[in-house]
Order: C-alpha cells, then structure tokens, then sequence
C-alpha cells in the first residue's frame, strides 16, 4: 500500500528584486514558478522592496530566486528570520559571507580548500601592486555576482582602466592570479555534490555576455575528467561550501589547472534556476527533473522548520 503523497503547499516565489542580475532573477522565478503549479502547488511571485517584504496571506514557505545584492547577500534572508518564514537556501550569516569574495577567499584558506592567490583594492588610483605580481589577473568586484564587473588584465597598461570599470560596481575589488586550465562548476544538493559541469565558452572567457548569449558556451555534463580528479573537483566544492556555512544547495566554480589540481573561485548560494542554468544541468544528469529539483529545494528549506 504506497503512502499518500505530499499534501500541495502554499509557496511564494521572491524573483526580480533591485540587483544588477534582476533580469536572470525573473527568468529564475518564472521557471520555478511554473514547475511548482505543475506539481500542484499554489504558488505566488512577489518582486519585494529590500526592507518591506510583503508575503500573500497562507505563505508557507518561501522559494529564493534572487541573484545578488539582497538576495543573496543576506539581507532578504535577514528579513525572512524576522518573519519566522522558512525559506530555501542558506541563512543570512552564510549568504553574507559566500556573496563577499574575500571573506569566501579566507574562509577557503582557513579550512584548508585550494584557492587563487588574491589582493583587495578599494581606490581606482591604485598602483600595479608590484612584487610577483604578473598578469594575467582577473578583477572582480567584492560583492556582485554573475560576472558583473568582470575584468581581465592581460598588460600591466590596462590594469587602472580595468580597476576603474570594476570598482564602477562596487567600493572593493578582488585581483586574482588567472588560473590557467578548464573551467567547472559543482551543484551541491542537499551537503552531496553532483556531477561535474565543464564550461567551454566558444571564443574568450566566460564573461557576462557568454554566460547569457545562447549559444555562445558549451557545456559538458559530466565533465570528462578521470574519476580521481573528478572526486578531487567535488571535494574542493564541498570544502568550500562547508566553508562558507552554506545550507542546502549552491553551485561552486572551480578552475582545474593541467595537472588535475581544482582551485575553487567562488560559492554561488542561490544560483541561476532555469532549466537550461548549469545546477538544474547537473541535477537532471544525477536523475532528477527540474520541477523534482525544485521540489527538494522546498522540503529541504521545511524539513529545517519542523518542531525536533
């Protein structure tokens, strides 16, 4: 005799919000959305006003689709704790650190997980810092995500132009040794890593504009690596998401240099949920549909908010 299924659930979908990845925030909460109704459940979209969420009468759980500022920096997860709502993904001290990536940066080092060599700016009249620094170097603003920023420095010449359109973005900037090998991400579901996802983009680097141009990156899933580096690539993510106190689910990027050696750049706590964004992508290889994702993502966030 099979057990009765889950009783429909009255969700709302935060998407949209004020970031500069609003619009991938929408194509998020949409698609989820969408799965979730066709799964049964009642399900509302609310684009909140950082400070005055605002959830319809019934909620009882919340799904986080935003990208960014507030949605992943910890503060809508701040407000969410106020409310006593349960809400999917990582807790407001984790997402405020895994969306600072310096902090992930000193979190990695502390827990031992392999990272780029790094410096901070915080003035676009900063110097080339000098030393052994050569490029190339990537800049990333501290606190922005889907390659917002982005800057690579191929010439010491371009470093202050270059410093000057990431700090556009934010007060901090991070320069990182540019990593020489394959790139990859790694979902993690549930503390479990799943299988690896290797990015090719067609023509230059994994900017921006071949994140979200369709056609313009290749992805391969599972990545082929031998099983040894493969494990070794899970694990860094992993590491870097225990790291960070990451909850439930993430997505962690990882350079993989030629000797199979992993260097983890940075830990994604609400990563992009299309069906064609790269953790579904790694979801349906381990077996589970988008809307079966999605569904998991919510009982996880209510398994948390159940009397012990």
């Amino acid at each position: 005799m099979s057990a009765n299924p889950p009783r429909p659930l009255t969700i709302t979908v935060l998407l949209g919000g004020p970031s500069a990845e609003r619009e991938v925030s929408l194509r998020s909460g949409a698609a989820v959305a969408r799965a979730l109704r066709g799964l049964g459940h009642v399900v509302y979209e609310v684009d909140p006003m950082p400070g005055h969420v605002r959830l319809p009468e019934g909620t009882e759980v919340v799904f986080l689709a935003l990208h960014g500022t507030y949605g992943e920096d910890g503060g809508v997860q701040s407000e969410l704790d106020r409310l006593g709502i349960p809400y999917t993904g990582t807790g407001a001290d984790g997402s405020r650190t895994a969306f600072d990536k310096v902090l992930t940066k000193k979190r990695c080092l502390e827990a031992g997980v392999p990272t780029a060599r790094f410096a901070v700016f915080d003035s676009a009249t900063s110097q080339w810092p000098g030393g052994d620094w050569t490029p190339p170097v990537v800049l990333k603003p501290v606190r922005q995500g889907s390659s917002v920023g982005l800057q690579f420095v191929d010439q010491v010449e371009q470093f202050p132009a270059s410093l000057a359109d990431s700090l556009r973005h934010d007060s901090e900037v991070l320069m990182e040794e540019r990593i020489v090998g394959r790139e990859t991400t790694v979902g993690i579901l549930a503390g479990e890593a799943l299988p690896v996802v290797e990015v090719r983009p067609k023509s230059g680097a994994y900017d921006y504009t071949n994140k979200y141009t369709a056609g313009r990156t290749e992805y391969l899933c599972p990545a082929p690596f031998d099983p040894a580096v493969t494990a070794r690539i899970q694990q860094a993510a992993i590491g870097a998401f225990r790291a960070v106190n990451g909850r439930d689910y993430a997505r962690v990027d990882v350079m993989v240099r030629p000797n199979g050696d992993p260097i983890v750049l940075e830990v994604n706590t609400l990563p992009g949920m299309t069906e064609t964004s790269l953790l579904p992508k790694a979801a349906a290889e381990a077996g589970l549909s988008f809307a079966v994702l999605c569904e998991r993502m919510v009982r996880l966030a209510l398994e948390r908010s159940r009397p012990r």
